[in-house]
């Protein structure tokens, strides 16, 4: 659905995107991570036709975006992380407005903001006036405002930016809900458990590159699979420490009491072999298993490291 190939832009000599390539299939619900400033927000406007790159490729549902601008902004709904309001407009006026830029006519358009009120939990809302509204309600009014057109690609940037948890977790499962549709979404929070529950896969952005992009769950294996192995001893953990000393793949023992943690470099096999060598020394092992990984850790050391 959206392949990108060696994206770069500046503002000034500021590098906000350093030669960004990715590809997000159709179908996908996509999130977007990564710290203030690594880029981003402006891949979702290039993506959305809102500014233009100094160099690279974007295609869109096969289009290349570059001279196709128009022809792909109609088939992209774009929720920015923030965004401003028409005054002296109800929320049904605003929709049908939107609508009316679509070319539909009054009939249609009075339908689908009908539809979006409703899909949106906003029926209630509809004489409400825009500009008094709350910013987590304007942010809702932003996501129908985005549907209006019916999209094929949903760039969704912070979407749920000051929203209460029950509209949350109502934006969670709408989303869900269109991307089982067939629609793609990509979509950037930095509420990591929050993607995590709805995404089907992630990719993670550092000063400007891709640097990590999978399934959350595969991903999570790979990062757990780096992290060091933590023992615990019975009793005696001197001993314990005294033989990893003599394994060549063991390296920063940090003992606390009865727990004893390290890197290891080895192969599984190897791992077996002094898991054995330390039981045959008689050291008293009650678990002996890597440190558990999480989002928040996996996020700090890949964006620390890249």
């Amino acid at each position: 659905m959206v392949r990108i190939r060696n994206l770069r832009k500046s503002y000034g000599s500021y590098q906000a995107l350093r030669g960004l390539t990715m590809e997000i299939d159709k179908g996908e619900l996509f999130g977007f991570v990564g710290p203030n400033g690594a880029g981003k927000t402006t891949t979702m406007k290039i993506i959305a036709g809102l500014m233009r790159a100094d160099s690279g490729e974007v295609v869109v549902a096969g289009r290349t975006l570059s001279g196709n601008t128009g022809q792909v902004r109609e088939i992209i709904g774009y929720v920015p992380d923030f965004f401003g309001v028409y005054d002296d407009l109800k929320v049904q006026e605003y929709l049908e407005f939107f609508a009316s830029l679509y070319g539909m006519d009054g009939r249609e358009s009075r339908h689908r903001t009908e539809e979006l009120l409703e899909m949106l939990g906003m029926t209630q809302w509809r004489d409400e006036m825009v500009d008094g509204m709350s910013r987590g309600m304007k942010q809702k009014l932003c996501v129908a405002r985005a549907l209006v057109n019916n999209p094929d690609l949903l760039v969704l940037d912070e979407p749920a930016s000051g929203m209460e948890p029950r509209y949350r977790r109502h934006l969670k499962e709408l989303l869900q809900e269109l991307c089982a549709e067939g629609k793609t979404i990509i979509i950037s929070s930095h509420d990591l458990n929050e993607l995590a529950e709805m995404c089907t896969s992630v990719g993670v952005i550092s000063k400007g590159r891709l640097v990590m992009q999978g399934e959350l769950p595969t991903l999570l294996r790979r990062q757990q699979e780096k992290n060091p192995y933590v023992l615990q001893c019975l009793k005696f953990p001197e001993e314990a420490v005294q033989l990893l000393k003599s394994d060549p793949h063991v390296k920063n023992i940090v003992s606390r009491g009865t727990s004893i943690s390290f890197p290891y470099d080895g192969t599984e096999e190897e791992v077996a072999e002094l898991f054995a060598g330390l039981v045959g020394r008689g050291a008293q092992i009650i678990s002996f298993c890597r440190e558990e990984g999480n989002l928040e850790k996996m996020f700090l050391d890949i964006t620390t490291l890249s």
